[in-house]
């Protein structure tokens, strides 16, 4: 039986266009919002969340390879 309104990691990483690995370290920095942290549980070992769940703004820094730049 499949549930519309929650998500898996998987489910996730599909939604917001990133990989699952990726979601996985987006919820052990804690990064979610707090009100659907509140919300997220784990069933074995797997996470679920609310389906409403927005992704959280990428603040990782870029680095640009001088060589690959356009002149």
């Amino acid at each position: 039986m499949a549930r519309k309104d929650i998500m898996t990691v998987k489910e996730a990483a599909d939604k917001w266009g990133i990989t699952v690995r990726r979601v996985q370290e987006i919820i052990r920095e804690g990064k979610i919002e707090e009100k659907y942290r509140k919300q997220m549980y784990l069933i074995g070992k797997a996470w679920v969340m609310p389906a409403n769940t927005p992704k959280p703004p990428d603040l990782r820094k870029v680095r640009y390879n001088k060589k690959n730049e356009s002149k």
